[in-house]
């Protein structure tokens, strides 16, 4: 068939899965651009001739969103309505040879770690002097900040290493030097994310390093918040802890997940860590950091998670009272150790037990917003939606976590990407409602 007139060069980019995901695509993004085509992000009407899809092959959710958006295009690709189709990322990585077979309508698929070789196909020259340097997705007030690749734990449920790799550091330098581009681009927020922040230094300084590399980022000018995401608990740096303490533009937040409490269920899932050292743990930060909001994520229905153990979990829940929580239900995944036990726990009561988790932190959460109510806070503003400009305090991070509303009254006067103090009206479970102060 004809493939209708199109422009040539124009690439569509769609993104599935991460923040991870996020940044891998702005750095394609950049190189694109340097090579003179033509580029648009998830363009909901876009008459790109190539559509490039950077997928996640995490858990079996995240699989099949990927594979039924390589399936859309690929009936785009048939239907003529697009002339070239690559697929990378994650998913790829994994499972090329089978992808290759079951959806031949896609031109090429790549690795992880293939970039330079997508660009070669495409006819476009991998740019050195550009590393670091990427086009931005999200608004320009606030990017991720990625300062290591791929993942040396041993967990036995995550198949992330099988496709990111083991773990790689980017020297504190070329971090400082992207973090001063991106500041005078317009950011002012940094959220720092890797497989696992924590072993930052140990591949490239041979010792922990993420203290130091909060100080240097943390003296960048036009940074005004620093949030750290994927963070391992075992083996924890706690000077990090004092950095965030001491330092007023480090966001008081750690994203910790955690995945299990009880110690039989952390020994099966190799964690390295046991009950009584998280909770130990758990309590060292609040002590070092007192105003801190800590968010964490776990699993349910691993192989092996009997109702005793489950109910260790919930009572941890509701007596450690995150200020922020996911679950996940187990996903069996191949090639990973949980793999080679039996997935003995029933789908079902893996969604009874995530959702019991979910309606005990909806009830936390709730009880924790109420108590903010009559207090301002600092809010950055990312939109303006359904009648309400839409922000965050520092104890925020986008997407995952509770958002301030303020009303867009014809009086009320907010420049999204800016700072500004709001005093807490009203809330619900997961969202504060406030006025400018």
């Amino acid at each position: 068939m004809k493939v209708r007139s199109q422009q040539a060069n124009k690439v569509n980019v769609i993104t599935l899965g991460c923040s991870k995901n996020v940044v891998d695509s702005e750095v394609l993004m950049g190189q694109l651009k340097a090579n003179q085509f033509d580029v648009t992000h998830e363009a909901e009407q876009s008459d790109a001739n190539i559509v490039i899809i950077n997928t996640c092959g995490f858990i079996d959710n995240a699989k099949q969103e990927s594979i039924d958006t390589i399936l859309r295009y690929a009936d785009e690709k048939e239907a003529g309505r697009l002339e070239k189709l690559y697929v990378t990322g994650c998913l790829s990585q994994r499972y090329k040879d089978d992808l290759e077979i079951e959806i031949p309508q896609v031109d090429a698929y790549f690795g992880t770690l293939e970039l330079p070789q997508m660009l070669k196909v495409l006819n476009a020259d991998y740019k050195h002097e550009l590393i670091g340097e990427r086009l931005i997705t999200t608004p320009k007030h606030y990017a991720y900040f990625k300062i290591a690749e791929g993942c040396n734990r041993p967990c036995s449920f995550c198949a992330i290493p099988l496709m990111r790799g083991k773990h790689v550091d980017r020297p504190i330098e070329d971090l400082v030097r992207e973090a001063k581009r991106l500041a005078g681009m317009g950011t002012k927020e940094l959220i720092l994310i890797a497989q696992d922040l924590t072993y930052y230094g140990l591949q490239h300084y041979g010792e922990r390093k993420l203290a130091d590399l909060m100080r240097h980022l943390s003296d960048v000018p036009g940074i005004d918040w620093i949030r750290l995401q994927y963070a391992y608990p075992s083996q924890f740096p706690l000077d990090a802890l004092d950095v965030m303490a001491e330092r007023e533009n480090i966001c008081k937040y750690l994203d910790m997940p955690l995945q299990h409490i009880s110690d039989n269920m952390l020994k099966t899932m190799r964690r390295g860590i046991s009950k009584r050292r998280t909770i130990e743990l758990v309590d060292t930060i609040r002590q070092r950091v007192p105003d801190i909001a800590l968010r964490t994520t776990l699993i349910a229905g691993h192989p092996g998670e009997t109702q005793q153990d489950f109910e260790e979990l919930y009572n941890f829940v509701e007596q450690t009272r995150f200020d922020r929580l996911g679950i996940f239900t187990y996903s069996h995944e191949e090639s990973t150790h949980s793999y080679t036990l039996e997935d003995n726990v029933p789908a079902e009561v893996k969604q009874d037990r995530a959702d019991q988790i979910m309606e005990l932190q909806q009830g936390i959460s709730l009880e924790m917003n109420e108590e903010k109510v009559g207090q301002t806070y600092k809010v950055l503003f990312d939109r303006k939606e359904s009648g309400y400009f839409v922000g965050r305090t520092q104890y925020d991070s986008p997407e995952v976590d509770n958002e301030v509303l303020v009303p867009a009254t014809p009086d009320t006067y907010v420049r999204l990407g800016d700072f500004a103090t709001v005093q807490i009206n009203n809330v619900s479970d997961f969202d504060l409602y406030g006025t400018l102060v």
